[in-house]
């Protein structure tokens, strides 16, 4: 289950390479591939790449056409050029679980040279602060993320509403927000996506939400449905994701949306005197 971690520099070399070109779902899954396994990516014949990405190997030549490239090969001599290999660590050095945490802390470096422009966040924190009430959707894997950013949320925020189920009620909720006043859809979209948060992403915009998502990959299957798309890698070495990047987004778009709401010190300061009054923590 382990991967080969890549710097934060070849990643976006790659995310850079593949925008403004019009993908279809198969070409986005192949990019979403080649940005997971950006290490490897320079030195994996089509072949290889088809099967990682679970496509047929004339798809991955289509996808080089849709890039500009004469076909594969042409593609892999350009990352090899673009986005050299991040240097073998020494052999027997780290363990599966170390090179989990390594590959990790590559994800949060990433995560902070993203943050180099904070316009996206702070655009975002405006728009979820102007949403009475807020919607904040998370499923299966992306619950956690979804449950902890409302929870924090709500200390400053006059109406939160966690969306943590899907099935037909999902709708109604979404409905039942928009009739009050809802003017966003904050998201918390992680692997495997499920298809009903793509669904839900699509109507809630036909219903005239801003959707903001909090994704794995800029090519996720979210990201059409989206209008304000904040990418977070999240971790594959394991058996089971780690995804600490995309709760440290959550926390820097909490900040954000803080910096956006006139009254959010004076709820946090209230709310403190109530606790110390109920002995509501144990210092």
């Amino acid at each position: 289950m382990t991967e080969t971690g890549a710097a934060p520099e070849a990643t976006a070399r790659l995310q850079k390479l593949f925008e403004g070109h019009r993908l279809t779902p198969t070409q986005r899954r192949i990019a979403h591939c080649m940005v997971r396994r950006a290490a490897d990516a320079p030195f994996l014949s089509s072949v290889e790449l088809a099967e990682l990405a679970g496509v047929s190997q004339p798809s991955v030549t289509r996808f080089a056409v849709a890039l500009g490239f004469d076909g594969y090969p042409a593609l892999r001599r350009h990352l090899r050029e673009a986005v050299p290999a991040a240097p073998e660590a020494a052999p027997g050095t780290d363990n599966a679980y170390q090179q989990a945490v390594h590959a990790e802390i590559d994800n949060l470096r990433h995560l902070a040279s993203l943050l180099a422009d904070p316009e996206p966040v702070a655009r975002a924190g405006r728009l979820l602060a102007a949403s009475r009430p807020l919607p904040v959707l998370g499923l299966r894997a992306a619950g956690a993320q979804a449950a902890g950013f409302t929870y924090f949320a709500r200390k400053v925020h006059p109406d939160v509403r966690l969306l943590d189920e899907g099935g037909s009620l999902l709708v109604d909720r979404l409905d039942a927000a928009v009739r009050a006043g809802a003017s966003v859809l904050l998201c918390f979209a992680l692997p495997r996506h499920p298809r009903e948060v793509v669904e839900a992403l699509e109507y809630a915009r036909g219903a005239g939400l801003t959707v903001v998502t909090v994704a794995d990959s800029t090519f996720a299957p979210v990201a059409r449905h989206s209008d304000l798309l904040l990418p977070a890698a999240v971790g594959t070495g394991l058996v089971f994701d780690t995804a600490c990047a995309p709760m440290l987004l959550g926390r820097v778009l909490l900040e954000a949306m803080c910096d956006a709401l006139p009254d959010a010190q004076a709820r946090l300061e209230e709310f403190d005197v109530k606790a110390a009054a109920r002995g509501l923590f144990v210092e």
